[in-house]
């Protein structure tokens, strides 16, 4: 009788997975290939600081041209050893359930529903790597790394956690176990992986497979750049473009150049597989809270590089209260709202980007975006690039063209572009008409982009 139940559950399980891959011809759910993903602080987004308050926002969001709610840690959060007053969202000591500061798991679910309703996703970050210390957790034997003398092993300047042990069969059971109630019982889109790299490739390997099962078009991100070769090989979708950000934050000061971007873009497009999709960004909580908000870092290079990381390939990435403009770095354990600029002077900005890159598809992420092309630019201060597919229209073929000219100086540059290739009629982001020669002449101001659109 076992025998014959196992046969039966192992035939369930194949025709799942035969429909499954039946229903998807890409490596990504469909909805990740135009989208926006956006990072939501739960504690510092709002005044009040809560789902409730959160949820009043989603409509803007989703006006804005949001997509993908990634939401940070919302479970309980450990109060042996916490840091600061409220702590940190990633010391977590009950994976299933909510942190009373945020609201109740009824709240949460009107958040949810409200976000699905207007057609957008949320993914939780999931903190696999650790505990908090008094999660119930620690009291099993070898669920968690011990020193010589027994205690709970932390790392780095982590003092507030507990370093999870994944050589132990029974942690890892609980742990996918956890994964599956929040998509199976509260309905989650899918989780970005706090220190991807530092879990085992063969748990989330297993995890995201057997999740993927019964929701095969949920969403994964990695906070990784260094694994993300093997860990978007299966299990992961996206991945963090950290040595990018790191540089457009050098260029920004001067102290990397455009040939840098390109020397990047060449061993990134022999490292990692491409279909994986790169996380494209200027901020997110570490860079906000550590590093500086993006005007300390990057000055006023901060429109340029936001346009960059629109038309380049992969995900573009907006935080917390980027929108509004926000100024200053948020504290990571006390309670800090955002700068809020009624006027939200950065929301068409963002708006006018998002637009652009869904009507555009060779913008869309990898693979179904168009290849990146070098243009020819007598100015070392220059990035040019071109990005051109023929599209399906309705029953007519298309060729979608997008130009993309970014002066990655706080210098006025003069700039001559041969590209014979691309010449045209285009559109500018704002609407209007430009004319594009085979031999164009440019003036640059600081920090100026152009990005031209077509469809012939």
């Amino acid at each position: 009788m076992k025998k014959l139940t196992f046969l039966v559950l192992a035939l369930l399980c194949l025709a799942s997975c035969t429909k499954h891959e039946e229903a998807r011809t890409t490596k990504h759910p469909q909805f990740a290939y135009d989208a926006t993903i956006y990072e939501l602080n739960t504690r510092q987004f709002t005044p009040e600081g809560t789902f409730m308050a959160a949820e009043e926002e989603l409509p803007k969001l989703k006006d804005m041209g949001v997509d993908i709610i990634w939401i940070m840690p919302i479970q309980p959060i450990g109060k042996v050893t916490r840091k600061g007053t409220l702590g940190s969202y990633y010391s977590i000591r009950d994976y299933c359930a909510f942190n009373p500061e945020f609201g109740s798991r009824a709240d949460f679910e009107h958040f949810l529903a409200t976000a699905h309703n207007l057609g957008m996703k949320v993914i939780l970050d999931w903190v696999a790597n650790h505990t908090a210390p008094d999660h119930e957790w620690t009291q099993n034997d070898g669920w968690h790394y011990r020193d010589e003398n027994g205690k709970l092993m932390v790392q780095y300047d982590w003092t507030d956690i507990a370093k999870l042990n994944y050589e132990n069969e029974e942690m890892r059971a609980e742990m996918k176990k956890a994964m599956h109630w929040w998509m199976d019982e509260i309905g989650i889109d899918g989780f970005r992986c706090d220190v991807a790299g530092e879990v085992p490739t063969d748990f989330w390997n297993d995890a995201m497979a057997e999740l993927r099962l019964t929701h095969p078009d949920m969403f994964t991100l990695a906070e990784d750049e260094d694994k993300a070769p093997e860990l978007c090989e299966t299990a992961f979708d996206m991945y963090y473009g950290w040595t990018l950000h790191h540089l457009m934050n050098g260029v920004a000061k001067g102290e990397n150049t455009v040939e840098d971007l390109w020397e990047y873009f060449a061993k990134a497009d022999t490292t990692v597989e491409p279909y994986a999709i790169r996380m494209n960004f200027i901020s997110n909580h570490d860079e906000n809270s550590w590093s500086g908000d993006e005007y300390e870092r990057m000055g006023g290079a901060v429109s340029a590089m936001t346009a960059f990381t629109y038309v380049i390939p992969g995900m573009p990435l907006i935080y917390t209260g980027q929108e509004y403009g926000n100024h200053h770095r948020l504290q990571f354990f006390e309670k800090d709202c955002i700068d809020r600029d009624e006027d939200c002077r950065m929301r068409p900005f963002y708006k006018a980007l998002n637009t652009l890159r869904k009507e555009n598809p060779v913008l869309q992420s990898p693979e179904l975006g168009a290849p990146m092309v070098r243009l020819n630019v007598d100015n070392e201060n220059v990035f040019a690039i071109a990005r051109r597919a023929d599209i399906q229209v309705s029953d007519a073929t298309k060729t979608n063209t997008v130009i993309a000219i970014i002066n990655m100086s706080g210098h006025a540059q003069d700039v001559n572009i041969t590209a014979e290739t691309y010449l045209g009629d285009y559109m500018t982001l704002d609407g209007s008409p430009m004319e594009f020669h085979a031999t164009q002449d440019m003036r640059l101001q600081p920090w100026q982009y152009v990005i031209l659109t077509a469809f012939d």
